[in-house]
Order: structure tokens, then sequence, then C-alpha cells
């Protein structure tokens, strides 16, 4: 019963917060500068200004910005986005054919730079605490000072340039190779070798601030009371690391990884232009040159939803590696 409150009073305010979204991007984006409208009207070589106003009435941009507001959250509640500006299709129908891609690639960079970054924290800080191999520690960290200090479009143009174009190993854009026509294990190591890069840049930068935070969290937990006690009663060192110090150390991991998460959502923006990644980042961007206001609403209402259940999961996980929480009840938990 404790869970299922807890998780009531999570779910409720999540649904809060992606409606405040929701109300916030519509003005935002409304009262941008730009008209759909006239976009719309130049691309199809029609600068009449009575054309522009059957286009506004046509999209209901002629209407006050509260009654618009209203239209479309009745429509959110139903599942009907509207359709897109530009190509005239269901912005649901675009979303949902841009997500398995953006899911790919977000949960190959997530799951990239956890593994990789805390076992490198692991690394370092078990060496660092020893007073051995020091230099490991130091080149550890000048490393993920170095990674965490480099942009990411820089970063995705350098790999590019090195693998791509001079050693010829990986291709640079897209996600599979146009026209190829593969099919089964063929199709998808040909979406493995198009995944390297993308997910490589993507994961860097967070991965970085894994191997910092795992160190400095476990060499915290190193010098706790507890620890010591299980050293002297003579406990295995590595059965410390995993039973006693990780558990605990991991703590402020899990909540990076929901932050991370979110800031991965945004970072996929960048990623998927410069690597033609079909995703939603990719058809955000497209969108916005557009002024596909209806098209870039929709977007911005799945990412906050993708968003607020990746805390929501943050929320549980951490509730679970942690039993202090659930024995506080929603005191503990907040």
């Amino acid at each position: 019963m404790r869970f299922l409150s807890f998780f009531a009073s999570r779910l409720g305010k999540a649904i809060l917060v992606v409606l405040g979204v929701v109300v916030i991007n519509f003005f935002l984006i409304r009262l941008a500068p730009g008209d759909p409208a006239e976009v719309l009207a130049g691309q199809a070589g029609a600068g009449d200004p009575a054309f522009v106003q059957q286009l506004r009435q046509q999209f209901g941009l002629d209407q006050p910005l509260l009654v618009q507001l209203g239209i479309y959250l009745k429509g959110v509640a139903t599942l009907d986005l509207g359709y897109s500006y530009r190509s005239q299709l269901p912005v649901l129908d675009l979303i949902l054919e841009r997500l398995p891609a953006t899911f790919l690639l977000m949960t190959c960079a997530f799951v990239f730079s956890l593994v990789l970054g805390v076992l490198l924290g692991v690394l370092a800080a078990r060496v660092r605490y020893a007073n051995k191999r020091r230099w490991l520690d130091s080149s550890i960290m000048a490393g993920a000072l170095l990674l965490y200090a480099t942009p990411l479009f820089w970063l995705s143009l350098m790999g590019i340039l090195l693998f791509s174009v001079l050693l010829g190993w990986l291709p640079a854009f897209g996600m599979e190779t146009v026209g190829a026509n593969l099919q089964g294990w063929e199709r998808a190591w040909d979406i493995a070798q198009h995944l390297v890069l993308p997910t490589v840049t993507l994961g860097c930068f967070f991965m970085a601030v894994y191997v910092r935070l795992t160190r400095a969290s476990m060499l915290e937990v190193i010098g706790m009371d507890f620890v010591k006690t299980a050293r002297a009663k003579g406990v295995p060192a590595g059965r410390v690391i995993r039973s006693h110090v990780l558990r605990n150390a991991l703590l402020p991991v899990i909540t990076f990884a929901g932050i991370q998460l979110g800031q991965m959502a945004g970072g996929a923006v960048l990623t998927e232009t410069v690597f033609a990644w079909p995703g939603i980042g990719r058809l955000m961007f497209d969108a916005l040159l557009q002024r596909d206001y209806q098209l870039l609403l929709g977007i911005f209402l799945a990412t906050s939803i993708m968003v607020v259940v990746f805390n929501l999961m943050t929320d549980m996980v951490y509730r679970w590696v942690d039993p202090r929480i659930a024995a506080g009840g929603h005191g503990g938990a907040a």
C-alpha cells in the first residue's frame, strides 16, 4: 500500500508537470516571431494576403490564443495532436514513426555512458584508495575532464572526419545504407555500424560525468565506519566493494541517470542533425526551420512525457536501491 501511495503521488505530480509544460510551450511557440501561414504561402509561391488569411483560417491561427489553447488541450486529451502544417500528415503518426530511432540511439548512448563511466570510476577510486598506480587514476580523470569540456558538435565532426573520411571504418550519416535493401542479420549489422559514431559522441559527455561522480562517491563511502568494520571482520575486499561500497556509492549515480535521460533527449537534437539520424531530434530541427508549430508542440509534448517517465522510473529504482526511502514513507522519498 505504501508503494502504491508513493507511485500514485508521483504519477499525479507527473501529470501536472506535463500539463504545465504543454501550456507553457503553447504560449512560447505562439508568441515567437514568424507566421507559419506566411511561411507556407512563401513555399507555395503565393504571397497573396487573401491566401495567407485562408491558411490562417484553415489551421485555426485566426482564433484568439485562449481558444486555440482550449482546442489543442482537447485534442491532446483524445490523442489528436493535429496535422503538420508542412506535410499535412497527422502529428502523432510523424512522431511515432521517428520514436524508435530516437529510443534506439538514446538507449545505446545511455548504456554505453553508464556502464563504461561507472566501471572507470570504480577503477579510479580503487587505485586511488590503494595508493598504487596513481598514474592510472590521474589518466582516467584527465580523460574524463577532457571529454566533459569538449563540445558535442566538435566531437561529432572530429569523429566523422577521423573514422569515416580518413580511416573509412564507419558510416557517417543515416541509420542504414540507402538502397541496400538488406534483411535479417545483415540489416542489423548495418544499423549497428551506423549507430557507433552517434552513440559514442552522444554518450561521451555523460560518461565523463559518471566517472567523476562514481569516483568521488566511492572514495567518500570507502572512508565510512561501516566499511572499516567490514574490513576489520575479515570480509574480502572484493565483497566489501560489491556489497557495501558500490551499493551506497551508486545512489547519486542513479539520481544523475534520471537527469541524464532528460538531457540526452535535448542532446539528441544536435547529434541526430549532425549524423542525419532519422529520429525525433532531426524532426524537431526540421519543424523549427519550417515554422511547423503544430508539429513542434507534438514533439515537445512527447519529449516532456519521456522526461517525466524517466524521472518517475528513477524514483522507483532509487526507492528500491535505498531501503531507507521505503521505510521513511513519503517523507523519506521527498
